[in-house]
Order: C-alpha cells, then structure tokens, then sequence
C-alpha cells in the first residue's frame, strides 16, 4: 500500500447514551490530524473512519475515542455484529435494573404515606426514617448511575453535554439535597419530606428503558446474524480420493469441497461434479429453487437440497459474494442519511437548552409561584431535566435505516449507503436500458444477410470479432457460428467504442461490427434496405458488418421482453413515477420492446455519454432521476444519476457505479427498491415528529408542576423504546409476490 492510500477501518463502539455522543466522537475525530471522514451510527453502536495511515494509526483513533470516555475496539468483518458482547451488555443492564429495582421498591412504598389516594397503604415506620431511605437510594445513586456519572464527565470535559449530564443533574439535585435535609434532621428532629425516592425511581425508570432498548436493538440486528449463520463452520476438502471435515477458514481458492444434500454452500464456485437443486431465496429474495449441473455458478449460503455436489472454490471467506453482501448491507447501516444532519443538529442544541429550562423552572416557581419553596422547585426543575429525551431523536433516523436496509437485503435490494436510501424515494423519473434491464439480455440470432461475396465469411469474420466483445448481443452471433458447426478464425488488434461498436483484425482482413453510424464513421457507404425496415419492425436487433472497407452485410437478434417487465413497469407509474427507456439501440426495435411493457416516451441510439446528457438536462430541470442498468456502457449514467441502480445480471462495474445492487435479475427489484426506501423515510419521519411531539408536550407539564420527577424519568425512558418498537414495524414489510 502506498503511504497516502487512504484506509478505512469500523469500530465497535459502547458507552454512547444519545445523539450527542455520536456527535461528539465524530468531531472529535475529525480534529484528529490524518481522519479524512468519520460517520458514528449510535443505533449500531458503529463507527466508520477512513485516515491516512501515514499520519495517523488506527491506536491512536481508538485512543482519542477512549480520551472522549467511550470504549472502542475494531470490528472483524467476519465476526459480524458481536453477539457475545452484545448478550453481555444486556445482562449487566439487566443486573444493574434489578438491584435498582429492588433497592426503590421499599422506597416506593414509603412514598405512599405521603400521597393522599395512598394514604390507607401501611407503611412501616423505619421506611419513614431519613437514614433508611439513605442506606437504599445511596447504592442506586453511588452505583448504578457509575456510568451516567462517567458519561458525564467526560461530556461536560469535552465542552459539551448529553442525557448522561441531564440525567446526572438531576438525581443528584434530588440525592444531595435530601441527603442535606437528612443532616439537618440529626438537629431538628422534624418530620421533613424527602426525595430520595425521587432519584433512586428516576434511575430505575433510566434502567429499564436502556434494557428494553437494549432489548430492541438487538432485534434489529437479526438481519445481519441470519445472513452470518449461513456460511458453514466446517468443510468437506476433497483432495484426491480423501474428503478431510476443516474448519471453513482454511479453505483456498482452488480446492474443491463436497456439499451434501442439507448442507449449506460454503465458498463461491463452479459445480465439478453432481447435479442438484439449490435455494438461493437467502441471497436473490427469490423463493424457486435453480437446477446446478456441471459449470454451473453457485454461491455461498445457498442450500443444496437433493443431490451431491463438488464445487470448486473460486472465491472464500470474506471475498464471497454472502461476506460481500453482508459488508455492503453494514456499510449502508453504519452510513448517515441527510436526513440524519437534521437530528445532529438539534442535538448539538438540545441538552443546553433543556438545561437553561430547568433552572429558569426553579427560579421562577422559587421566587413567584412558590415563593421560598426550595424543594418543591428543585422537584420541577428535576422533571424538566429527566423528562427531555435527545435519545428519541437521535435514534429516529439510523434505527429506522437499520432495519430498512436489513429487511431490503432480505429481498435481494442493497443499498449501498443510507443516503441511498432517502435518496430514491425522492425520484420522479426512472430511465431504464434496454438490452439485459427490460429484456432478459440474452438474444438470439434471427437472420443472416449477406452482401455478395460475403456470404462465406460474413458470419464466421463477425463472430471472431464479437467472440471478444462483451457486448449483450455478441454471444447471439458467436453461439450462432458455433451451433452451425463453423471453426472462428483468431481475432487480433480488438477495439470497442461503448455503445457503438467494435472493430478487430480477422485473418489479417479489418472488420468492423455495429450501428450503421458507426460504419459511417468508418468510412463504409451502407446501401439502403427494406430488410432493415422489416426487421426492426418485428422489434429485432440489426448489426451492420463492413469487412476491408466494403459493406458486408447484416445480421438481426431478437431479445425478449422479461415475464416481469410489464408488470414492474406499471407498478412504477403506479407509484407516480415517471417511467422512460433510453438505450443505445435502434429507434423501432426500441419502440416496439417499449410498447410491449408499457413505457411511452423513448430516448433511442443514445451512446454512454448522450445518457449521461440526458439525465443532467432532467436534472437540470429539477428532477430527481434513478438509472436502471446493467451493462459497461451503463457505467457512466449510472454514476451520473441521483440514484443508479445495477440489476443482478449485470456487469461487475456496472454494480461498483451503482448506488443500489438488486440480486434479482428482473425490474421487480426496482419497484421493491423504491417501495422499502419510501416506507423507511416514511417510518423516520414518524420516529422524527414523535421524537419532537414527545419533547415538546412533556416538558411544559414538566415546568407547569404536573409531572412528577419519577414519571418524567419513566416517560422519558419509554419514549426511546416507543421510536426503536417503531423501527421495527420495517420488519413487516414484504415486496411484492
């Protein structure tokens, strides 16, 4: 690696209690010299940094986390979302609510004495005593708010505040001021009322709303645990006559392995020997099962149901398409929505303001409204500390995305960042290719015509030179040539213009292979035909060919329209899109394919960069545009539109220029795409205008006296539970049969 080749490494993160420690980490570390970017998820508990390892060691950053006061420690990609730590944090939230619980319990019942509607309740009188109620809320203070104390510190440290400061000041105000009151009843001897219940409640409430959240998460994650139980632990290497059971990390590209009937694929490869049926449903969202023979492609995690297959490994471990499927689906979780800047935003904001609210509570209840009243003020205040929730609203958007995302994955649809996803809903055009996007990408040749004293060459010239084209239409000619028994002749000094043509050196004769502009432009005259007419007509295919500067003939392919392309279609202008096709081919083989699924405006002969073109002038115009592709020459509108979007079948850089990768090879994947992505936003502004509702109606009962400072704590606590069950209803979502 060279010394300034940027590097990105993912962090497990804990300690993070809201919005605000996200924000902290993140500005933290990207004051750090060598940090070129740094994305904190805090409903991941995740963190992304990309730095320079010339500057800067990936110690160092997980230093300045820890000097922030959050522990970090690097992700291994193939152990996932950490399960074990995980379980572990729950059971230490778990055991931390119980001994609160139990410690406030008898506190509660003191506090009944002192409320009207309780007062027929029996409270024994050593619960009344002032150093009783110390003994048990002293642990619950002293103890088990240890890590809201920490988080404090740390926060207020750093010149900044969270819910840790919030709920510090406010079961201390409590804590301390009873404990005063505790003092003075050594001299005074009075019957005086005390808040001990107050803090000890407040923390217990803070307890189980972190466990129940906790609890959620852990729910959300379950994509991502289903998807990293499908890769084996163990392997059958065949090596000769010996089948030896490893462990799956020691396998190599190369080897081959056995899978039997049951058992899960565990690399990616070539079927060797057997034939069988596999369940790929886990990886393309399909649920029929595809027939594997000898040649055959298969993937790891798909199931092997009846017969016994060899595969050779071409790629392992995190290089198959299952780990690569996994990373990408962490990397859109870990990503940050636009909409996301918004909740940092107000949480950057939102602890001091609630802080500058709780002391204007005290101030004006203990100087107007209760004149002299220090406690009952101090009460108000605590409400208004404990009643705020930054929490809600910095989960609101990576909860919902991290269940979307998952959900989406699930289907075959993912979705490359979170921005991705926010950024589909938006669009109002959908431009879809031709050739392998609305038809199955695997024409056949139709008819051969031939210029006079071409007729022997014509195919088997046209043929060498597509042998080595990667255009869709290229194997329609060479599996032509092949079926009718013809030897290719060797094709040398290969050139391709995207979205053209090719030409190539055949036998030492110059072919050139295309639309007829493009045999223009090479200097070939191309007499008039009513063939070409006819043929397009009938909504194929016409490749010109020219050999040595002459005219050569022509050849047509006819490409069929996918079972599913016009019922995609329509349930995209169903969603009040605006569907077009634009593509490289002719105008009437175009219009004739567009008529068939539906689609009313094409865009015909277009080359990569006349696409490129068209979606800056929609863009231009103010439209919000999604490219739907799959093939080299699809790359570059794929990049250019706001949402590009490579189907299954396509080429590798077709996928690496897309935003979206869809498993499937069919536009229902689309229409599934656009469907999660709405649905996700949907779900975020839910968890956003609840978020906000819930701040902005608790707190003015909190400052007006009506709230309690235990039931602030409860509600405040509930209401992060409220926006993580409401993420989750995203699991529910299905596309469509």
């Amino acid at each position: 690696m060279e010394p300034n080749d940027p590097k990105k490494i993912q962090l497990s993160i804990t300690g993070m209690t809201c919005s605000a420690c996200a924000a902290r980490i993140e500005k933290g570390l990207g004051r750090l010299r060598g940090v070129t970017s740094a994305r904190v998820n805090l409903a991941m508990e995740t963190a992304s940094v990309s730095y320079d390892p010339a500057e800067v060691s990936a110690e160092e950053i997980i230093g300045k986390i820890a000097g922030l006061g959050y522990k970090a420690a690097e992700r291994d990609p193939e152990r996932g979302s950490g399960d074990r730590e995980v379980s572990g944090e729950i059971r230490r939230m778990a055991l931390r609510f119980f001994f609160s619980a139990v410690l406030t319990f008898p506190l509660l019942w003191a506090m009944a004495a002192h409320l009207p509607w309780t007062s027929a309740v029996r409270v024994p009188g050593l619960l009344l005593h002032p150093w009783v109620q110390f003994a048990l809320a002293a642990p619950v203070q002293l103890w088990i708010a240890q890590p809201f104390y920490e988080g404090a510190w740390h926060a207020l440290r750093n010149r900044s505040a969270n819910m840790d400061v919030l709920v510090a000041m406010g079961t201390s105000s409590a804590f301390f001021y009873s404990h005063y009151l505790a003092v003075r009843w050594i001299y005074e001897r009075g019957h005086g009322v005390y808040y001990f219940e107050t803090s000890a409640m407040i923390l217990t409430a803070v307890c189980l709303g972190k466990l129940l959240e906790a609890l959620a998460k852990r729910r959300t994650l379950a994509t991502t645990r289903r998807f990293q139980s499908l890769m084996p632990r163990e392997v059958r290497l065949v090596r000769g006559r010996e089948e030896t059971l490893v462990p799956a990390e020691q396998i190599r590209p190369g080897d081959r392995v056995r899978v039997r009937p049951g058992e899960r694929i565990p690399v990616d490869g070539q079927v060797c020997d057997g034939r069988s049926t596999v369940d790929e449903s886990m990886l393309t969202g399909e649920s029929a099962w595809v027939d594997k023979a000898p040649g055959d492609a298969v993937a790891a995690g798909t199931l092997n149901h009846h017969g016994t297959l060899l595969v050779a490994a071409r790629r392992v471990g995190r290089d198959t398409s299952l780990m690569q499927m996994i990373r990408l689906m962490e990397e859109a979780q870990d990503s940050k929505a636009p909409i996301q800047r918004t909740a940092d935003r107000m949480a950057g904001i939102f602890v001091p303001v609630i802080v500058c609210l709780a002391a204007a509570t005290f101030a004006v209840w203990f100087a107007a409204l209760e004149p002299g009243a220090f406690g009952p003020a101090l009460q108000k205040a605590i409400a208004v500390l404990v009643a705020a929730c930054p929490c809600a609203i910095g989960l609101a958007a990576p909860t919902a995305i991290l269940v979307g995302s998952g959900r989406a994955a699930e289907a075959g649809i993912l979705f490359k960042e979170g921005g991705h996803m926010e950024r589909l809903q938006q669009v109002d055009v959908v431009l879809l290719d031709k050739t392998g996007t609305v038809t199955a990408g695997e024409p056949r040749l139709t008819d051969l015509i031939a210029a006079p004293g071409f007729e022997r060459i014509l195919l088997p010239y046209m043929a060498a030179a597509e042998s080595l084209s990667e255009h869709p239409l290229g194997p329609a000619v060479t599996t032509a040539a092949r079926e009718r028994g013809l030897q290719l002749p060797e094709a040398r000094h290969f050139a391709a213009v995207s979205g053209a043509g090719i030409e190539a050196t055949v036998e030492g004769r110059r072919v050139v292979v295309g639309s007829r502009s493009f045999l223009l432009e090479r200097g070939i005259r191309v007499p008039g035909s009513g063939d070409v007419a006819r043929l397009q007509e009938q909504g194929k295919t016409v490749l010109y060919a020219g050999i040595d500067g002459r005219f050569a003939g022509l050849a047509a392919a006819a490409d069929t329209v996918r079972p599913s392309s016009l019922r995609a279609v329509r349930r995209l202008q169903a969603m009040g899109l605006d569907v077009r096709m634009i593509t490289g081919d002719n105008s009437r083989t175009a219009w004739e394919i567009a008529r068939l699924v539906g689609i009313s405006r094409v865009s015909a002969e277009m080359r990569p960069e006349a696409k490129v073109a068209a979606i800056r002038r929609l863009q231009a115009e103010g439209r919000r545009v999604a490219m739907v592709g799959d093939g080299i020459n699809d790359a570059p509108p794929l990049a250019a539109a706001d949402v590009g979007i490579a189907v299954g079948t396509g080429t590798d850089i077709a996928k690496e220029a897309a935003d979206v990768n869809l498993l499937r090879g069919d536009l229902t994947g689309v229409a599934d795409a656009v469907a999660v992505s709405r649905a996700t936003l949907k779900n975020i502004r839910q968890n956003f205008a609840f978020a906000i509702v819930y701040n902005a109606v608790v707190v003015p009962f909190a400052m007006s006296g009506v709230l309690a400072p235990w039931m602030a704590g409860l509600a405040m606590a509930l209401s992060s539970v409220s926006v993580v069950l409401n993420a989750l209803r995203l699991g529910r979502w299905k596309p469509a049969a």
